[in-house]
């Protein structure tokens, strides 16, 4: 069985971007704080599209995306709900790049194994663009020429502009999710529709991805732990002594009284447009939807 992973070519290029912005003084993206939340700008994240990752490092809680990659998300509820991911590994952690998981070899000794595992149920077909239609909620952020770059819900997404769809045939554009700090994707073999279990986490920025392997959520409570897990130093990201998802939940299937509740800025308000000022303000030129870092606190 091919390793399901993010391809090799892939890895060494974000290598070589990560010495580069290493040596010109570290990380590039900042983010501004708001300070003060009106009560109303909140959002709660539905609870039946809250993954809950506790790990050996702290818990990390994904938004899933399911208007965008909706196979995708039912598969990660189903192993979720099976127990697939409890106790394995973070097997392949590129440092400014991304953190792998979900390769059920990956519990055993055999490191020469980890990356080949997979689920039982069937290869997934691609999801790598999604039809955005005018009753989906979607926040644009910019429009530099030819597409449109903003958020649905927590998710960044590029996309083309509304004006084509009075053109097609089903009155949608295509759009897709870009690889932000905390998106997570599905790792895959050499084809595109072999997706299965294994997904990653990003650490930083990598929009080379997009398009090449399907979006599926972004994790909005837990970054600085996804950046904590320990990771390789070679260009295969493979790690010695790997960190541990030690249970996977969704949400909904928690007892209330033990449910974690996540609030984050709706994309809809006025605090949030504020918010891309601020940051567009700041970054001048430089501006990207990755920029936007959406507040979000645990209830």
């Amino acid at each position: 069985m091919m390793a399901r992973v993010i391809l090799g070519a892939v890895c060494a290029l974000a290598l070589h971007t990560v010495a580069s912005a290493q040596e010109a003084g570290g990380e590039t993206q900042t983010t501004a704080e708001v300070a003060t939340v009106p009560a109303d700008a909140w959002r709660t994240v539905p609870a039946d599209n809250l993954l809950v990752i506790d790990t050996s490092r702290g818990r990390i809680l994904v938004e899933m995306a399911p208007q965008v990659a909706p196979n995708h998300v039912e598969r990660v509820r189903r192993l979720a709900r099976d127990g697939f991911y409890d106790n394995q590994r973070f097997h392949r952690v590129i440092d400014w790049f991304m953190a792998q998981t979900g390769d059920p070899l990956s519990r055993g000794a055999d490191r020469a194994l980890w990356g080949e595992g997979q689920s039982a149920y069937p290869d997934l077909a691609a999801e790598f663009t999604f039809r955005r239609g005018p009753e989906m909620s979607f926040a644009p952020v910019s429009r530099p020429m030819g597409s449109v770059l903003g958020f649905m819900d927590s998710l960044p997404v590029i996309s083309q502009p509304d004006e084509l769809m009075s053109q097609t045939g089903d009155g949608k554009v295509h759009g897709w999710g870009t690889y932000c700090p905390g998106v997570a994707g599905m790792a895959r073999g050499y084809e595109n529709n072999s997706h299965s279990s294994q997904f990653f986490i990003m650490r930083q920025a990598y929009p080379s991805l997009d398009k090449r392997y399907t979006v599926w959520g972004r994790a909005v409570v837990g970054l600085d732990v996804v950046r904590s897990l320990n990771h390789g130093t070679d260009p295969s990201g493979s790690v010695a002594e790997p960190d541990v998802m030690t249970q996977v939940r969704v949400a909904s299937d928690i007892p209330e009284a033990e449910r974690p509740s996540v609030r984050i800025l709706s994309t809809s308000s006025q605090a949030f447009r504020d918010l891309v000022e601020q940051v567009r303000a700041a970054r001048g030129a430089d501006f990207s939807v990755c920029d936007i870092d959406l507040p979000a606190e645990v209830l």
